[in-house]
């Protein structure tokens, strides 16, 4: 790889990390000249299914962040050395069939942190203040029809002295868990394994923590055995009136199950990044439920967070062209 052909670098879903069109680059966006700089570039704004194998067949290095890459298309890319996700999830990419082929994959680990549980509280105070329908509300007239000073749409919900209950407790959660703390919330935590925290934390089982939380907040990865997580029998065992935050993917949360909750006022309000299925078809349970928030998978594209990204994304490439690959989630280090 170190020799004067230069590596042939494709990127399948570029515009998710940064816009290439000239008319949409700016400083808000990261640039993709530090990728080009370690090798020749190909970068494709979206590829689809039928697009894949043609537009990769010569590369040594795919880039992607959406973009699966399964058995076969391993099977079909004789030339491929490495794979980088331009995410810290992996569920993309079949990790075992890299790993039969001896080709190095790496992730983006810790760039959206802040982001993300900044987004959860976004989504927490939007639940509790009601900030969107208020502001429509006024925007429409009604503050200066109203008869009084001031009016409200809705009831709305103080944070502080209520209990946060987080399901797993990596670092976005540990960040979410300072916020509540600062907030005065009581932290509530269900983990894998205990970890040192930097707030004060309550250590439950699972089913202990749907059923004492009044917000619930999803933070463990998409496994089998984490699919449908949040099913009619846990929503059946949280408080009348609990909320549940979804920000980490949405496979996590039975759909169905949460829309039947909402319109019949067992689960008070659901707010979410991630829906399981991006975008939603139409149709889908969560879309037009009462009391729901939801953005679409935007949690960890601040302008901060992808320049982050990007940063990250040229040290994984250039520490896997000298030999030396890092943030390997496959456990191979080297194909040569």
């Amino acid at each position: 790889m170190n020799g004067s052909i230069p590596p042939q670098i494709v990127v399948l879903d570029g515009h998710t990390l940064s816009p290439i069109s000239p008319g949409e680059i700016s400083a808000a966006h990261p640039s993709w000249n530090g990728v080009a700089e370690l090798g020749d570039l190909t970068i494709y704004p979206r590829t689809a299914p039928s697009e894949l194998l043609e537009r990769c067949r010569d590369a040594d290095l795919i880039l992607t962040n959406k973009v699966p890459l399964d058995a076969a298309a391993f099977a079909a890319l004789p030339k491929l050395r490495y794979v980088g996700v331009t995410a810290t999830g992996t569920n993309i990419i079949d990790l075992e069939a890299a790993t039969a082929r001896a080709i190095p994959v790496s992730n983006i680990p810790g760039y959206s942190t802040p982001s993300v549980a900044q987004h959860v509280f976004a989504l927490m105070f939007e639940l509790a203040a009601r900030i969107g329908p208020t502001d429509a509300a006024v925007k429409a007239g009604e503050w200066q029809r109203s008869p009084d000073f001031c009016f409200t749409v809705a009831p709305f919900t103080e944070l502080a002295g209520k209990s946060l209950g987080l399901v797993g407790f990596g670092a976005i959660a540990q960040a979410v868990a300072a916020i509540g703390h600062a907030l005065g919330m009581k932290i509530l935590v269900h983990s894998r394994s205990e970890k040192p925290s930097t707030v004060p934390v309550t250590w439950l089982s699972m089913d202990e923590l749907f059923q004492q939380a009044d917000v619930v907040s999803l933070h463990c990865p998409l496994a089998p055995e984490t699919s449908n997580l949040v099913n009619e029998a846990r929503i059946n065992r949280m408080k009348p009136g609990a909320w549940l935050i979804n920000t980490g993917r949405g496979p996590l949360v039975d759909e169905m199950a949460t829309s039947k909750a909402l319109r019949e006022n067992r689960l008070g309000a659901f707010a979410a990044d991630v829906l399981t299925t991006e975008p939603p078809v139409k149709g889908n349970p969560l879309i037009g439920a009462p009391n729901t928030v939801i953005t679409p998978h935007i949690a960890w594209a601040s302008v901060e967070a992808r320049h982050r990204l990007m940063e990250i994304l040229v040290e994984n490439v250039r520490s896997f062209l000298d030999g030396k690959p890092v943030h390997i989630v496959n456990g191979v280090k080297s194909n040569v």
